[in-house]
């Protein structure tokens, strides 16, 4: 065998690895959903924080961000604009919603909340 037949093979074999990489970590990063439904209890504004209480009694703590989405089947649309977190959950206490959110670590995260029907 050639000098430049072996360092073709193990430069192929070295890429090999170094793409297995790149694709375990991109696939490792991809954050998990969850949804959870429940009857909101409290809105804070000020830390972007809605507690859900679940039917078996449970309360969940979940942050929301500007990119969380809101979708409402009752009532969609009065006074509430497309993407107002904030308005959209303060006049949901008391309702029951379901919460699509991811989890690292101890923080929940809500990336969308609608509706629940029942």
């Amino acid at each position: 065998m050639s000098l430049s037949f072996k360092l073709r093979g193990a430069l192929f074999a070295a890429l090999l690895a170094i793409t297995s990489v790149f694709v375990w970590n991109a696939v490792a990063q991809d954050d998990v959903v969850h949804i959870m439904s429940g009857v909101v209890k409290h809105v804070d504004k000020g830390t972007k924080t809605v507690v859900i209480k679940a039917a078996d009694g449970t309360e969940q703590t979940f942050k929301y961000t500007e990119k969380t989405t809101v979708e409402g089947t009752k009532d969609a649309g009065k006074g509430v604009e497309k993407g107002s977190t904030d308005a959209y959950l303060a006049g949901k206490k008391g309702a029951k919603v379901s919460v699509k959110y991811t989890e690292k670590g101890a923080d929940k995260t809500a990336v969308g909340v609608k509706d629940a029907v029942d």
